[in-house]
């Protein structure tokens, strides 16, 4: 038998798009020869469809899809995944599923049975878990068909009471597929490896991946459909953030010698994987939106030069433009290395003094900041000039302007609302502050594409004289690793404070995360790149007492 899963970039709810694409496929699949194609969870409609899900018309938009894909399913089978109705009395009013297409009609139906809601997930909001499995004859094969994360029930203890192929696996399948959604984490891409592995060494069967590939807003994912013999090898795969389609002989996998294997990422390998998927989330954050050109502010510090890079690979530095916008307080070699930098990756820039535009400001404000000292507000000023400039030439030229803040500074609230936080895509928010140096000497490793001094002077806002980012935050070394326990692993500042940190300094960290949620809920879309990004996957109370 042979089999092909096809990875392809679905766009949430065009159902002429997703049709389309996979009929193409289907077509490709059948002239080499393939008896079945597989594609991904709710493939139909895109992943995730969220709230549409609630609405009538998608759910028949949906069920048309379906049969019309069937209707091409002459001479070769086909699985899809879309929603469908629940015809119990009982429970939630979907389910999602799997179909399996042949002879022009749906033939055999799976139901997912365990439905994530944590993090990114929230599939129990509109789904009703399947509470019996059963496997599907396919060409006197056995196939043992699940969804996502039917498969992700490995820990101990275990998350769900129930194991779908633990029940599938008593009817002796020949062969495990799964049809999947998983986003994309440079940190998860070990942890999915081992599952699937994992599964195929436990059931010592086959196992075949479907996964999507597209970027949905904040969420991306990245693919790497593959293959797994069943001792847990890796026997073939397609490409990350490429679509794709790849036939596999089932005896040749099955019979396949190779070992199972653990992932592992070096420095390098991680710089160049997320490199390539914050670039792919602007290409398809503009692309899937009709959007073409893109500005920012670029100060000449780390933050604005890395995300210009990333912006200028995405859409051409033809379609970026770069704004200068030097202040009271900006030194001469910030605006030099935004020149050079610029010039470097032949984006067309200009230098837009917000000097005046501050003196206006604080002319209007001065009779009611009269007899106070200055300090932040009248810091903040200069930031919300930069906004309201940049917005400007945005809403006047027709672009989309990029926040530059990375996830150090949005998790402390080290950036002023409605000025360096505004924007309508946030490209490194989910990048730690020493993560952006490490991908900014990733980025120059043969040429110096960022100028040295952009990475290697110290970082600062500008905004009083001789300011540093250390007069108010302790060194990033520091403060990212108190972050990335607190954010990523949830640990307590007395579990902080005991892995090495200053007690005080935990404490006071910590409570400035917590005082600027309200900042957070008011940022774009974050590209996630991370387990845990700030954005759908971390909700948290805007108004409560944070437990320490």
């Amino acid at each position: 038998m042979k089999i092909a899963l096809a990875q392809l970039n679905y766009i949430v709810g065009h159902f002429e798009h997703n049709t389309r694409l996979m009929i193409d496929a289907l077509a490709q699949a059948q002239s080499r020869g393939v008896d079945l194609i597989v594609f991904s969870e709710l493939s139909v409609c895109g992943y995730p469809p969220r709230d549409l899900l609630e609405m009538d018309h998608f759910i028949d938009q949906c069920e048309a899809a379906v049969k019309k894909i069937a209707g091409h399913c002459q001479g070769i089978a086909a699985i899809v995944g879309g929603p469908s109705r629940n015809a119990q009395t009982f429970g939630k009013r979907l389910l999602n599923s799997a179909f399996l297409l042949s002879n022009g009609a749906v033939e055999e139906v799976y139901h997912k049975g365990l439905l994530p809601t944590y993090d990114v997930f929230d599939e129990y909001r509109y789904f009703e878990p399947a509470t019996t499995f059963k496997t599907i004859l396919f060409q006197g094969k056995r196939i043992a068909l699940t969804i996502c994360e039917d498969l992700w029930n490995l820990d101990e203890p275990a998350l769900y009471r129930i194991s779908p192929m633990d029940e599938l696996i008593k009817e002796k399948p020949d062969l495990m597929i799964n049809i999947s959604a998983s986003p994309f984490a440079w940190s998860h891409l070990a942890d999915r490896h081992f599952t699937f592995s994992e599964n195929a060494r436990k059931y010592k069967l086959p196992l075949f991946v479907s996964n999507q590939m597209g970027g949905h807003t904040e969420l991306l994912f990245d693919g790497k459909s593959a293959a797994y013999n069943s001792q847990g090898g890796l026997v073939g795969f397609i490409d990350s953030f490429k679509e794709g389609i790849k036939i596999f002989d089932l005896e040749e996998v099955a019979e396949s010698k190779v070992p199972a294997s653990v992932l592992s990422l070096s420095e390098s390998e991680k710089n160049d994987i997320i490199y390539k998927a914050l670039v792919f989330g602007i290409k398809e954050y503009f692309g899937k939106l009709g959007l073409k050109k893109a500005i920012l502010g670029l100060s000449g510090g780390l933050d604005s030069a890395l995300t210009l890079v990333l912006a200028a690979e995405a859409l051409g530095p033809e379609n970026c433009r770069a704004v200068l916008l030097p202040g009271p307080f900006s030194s001469n070699h910030s605006v030099a290395d935004a020149e050079q930098l610029a010039c470097n990756l032949g984006v067309p820039y200009d230098i837009i003094s917000i000097n005046e535009t501050v003196d206006a400001l604080q002319q209007s404000l001065g009779p009611y900041f009269k007899g106070t000292p200055a300090g932040i507000a009248e810091e903040n000023l200069q930031a919300r000039a930069r906004a309201v400039i940049l917005m400007g030439l945005a809403n006047k030229f027709g672009y989309v302007l990029l926040n530059t803040s990375n996830k150090s500074e949005t998790a402390v609230g080290y950036g002023t609302l409605y000025g360096d936080m505004c924007g309508g895509l946030a490209v490194i928010g989910d990048i730690y502050k020493t993560e952006a140096y490490s991908l900014a000497r990733f980025i120059n490793r043969e040429k110096e594409i960022i100028p040295a001094n952009t990475i290697d002077k110290p970082p600062s806002a500008e905004l009083k004289p001789d300011q540093r980012d250390t007069d108010s935050l302790p060194p990033y070394e520091i403060l990212d690793d108190i972050l990335q326990k607190y954010i990523e692993k949830k640990m307590s500042a007395a579990q902080i404070a005991a892995s090495g940190h200053d007690p005080e300094l935990v404490e006071k960290v910590l409570r400035m995360v917590n005082n600027n949620e309200y900042k957070r809920h008011q940022t774009p879309p974050i590209l996630r790149v991370s387990k845990k990004a700030f954005g759908s996957g971390r909700k948290m109370p805007l108004v409560g007492r944070f437990p320490e």
